[in-house]
């Protein structure tokens, strides 16, 4: 997905749900910092937006993102992308993510804001859902140098989940970077 794919499902899910804001979470929410000229080809692979509507409790708005702008739809079918809508709850976020979104506004979301998570709090998702897909995801944006290994793994730490989910996470994450997690030791020297 491009960002200027991204920008008409901000509008549409706006204009079906009469709001003037979105969240979006997945991995196109990373199209909110850099366009798709700065991201590597996996980064960009999906054709899907994951969206949250806000004040969606009971997540019917979310069922009505599916029904309207999902996949298979005639929104779909004239853009090539789609929108999944989906609960806060599928994602694992730390704390603090609320303050560091990423507004995407512009002509093309007519006045309708899309706020995508900043993308260092976006790899914690990612690493904590530890898909292959995510994983891929994550190593490709680390490899290009987009974000800060250190600050995403700062903030897996407030983000919910097990130690042991933390601890995975913290391992995929280190080995996307080439290091060592502190406090495991490293090999001995070589003799």
């Amino acid at each position: 997905m491009r960002r200027d794919e991204l920008e008409p499902l901000i509008r549409a899910a706006g204009a079906i749900l009469r709001v003037d804001h979105v969240y979006i979470i997945g991995s196109q929410a990373i199209l909110g910092t850099f366009d798709e000229t700065r991201l590597p080809a996996e980064a960009t692979l999906s054709q899907e937006a994951d969206i949250i509507p806000p004040h969606d409790a009971d997540e019917r708005l979310a069922d009505l993102i599916d029904g309207t702008l999902g996949e298979g739809s005639p929104f779909h079918d004239a853009f090539g992308v789609y929108a999944d809508g989906v609960a806060l709850g599928t994602a694992r976020l730390p704390q603090g993510w609320q303050a560091r979104l990423v507004a995407v506004s512009n002509e093309n979301t007519q006045g309708v804001v899309g706020y995508c998570l900043d993308p260092e709090d976006l790899l914690v998702s990612k690493y904590l859902a530890h898909r292959v897909k995510d994983l891929s995801f994550c190593r490709a944006v680390i490899r290009a140098g987009l974000v800060d290994g250190h600050t995403v793994a700062a903030r897996i730490s407030t983000a919910p989940g097990t130690p042991d989910e933390h601890r995975l996470a913290l391992a995929a994450l280190y080995r996307d970077l080439g290091e060592t997690p502190p406090g495991i030791p490293g090999p001995g020297p070589v003799s």
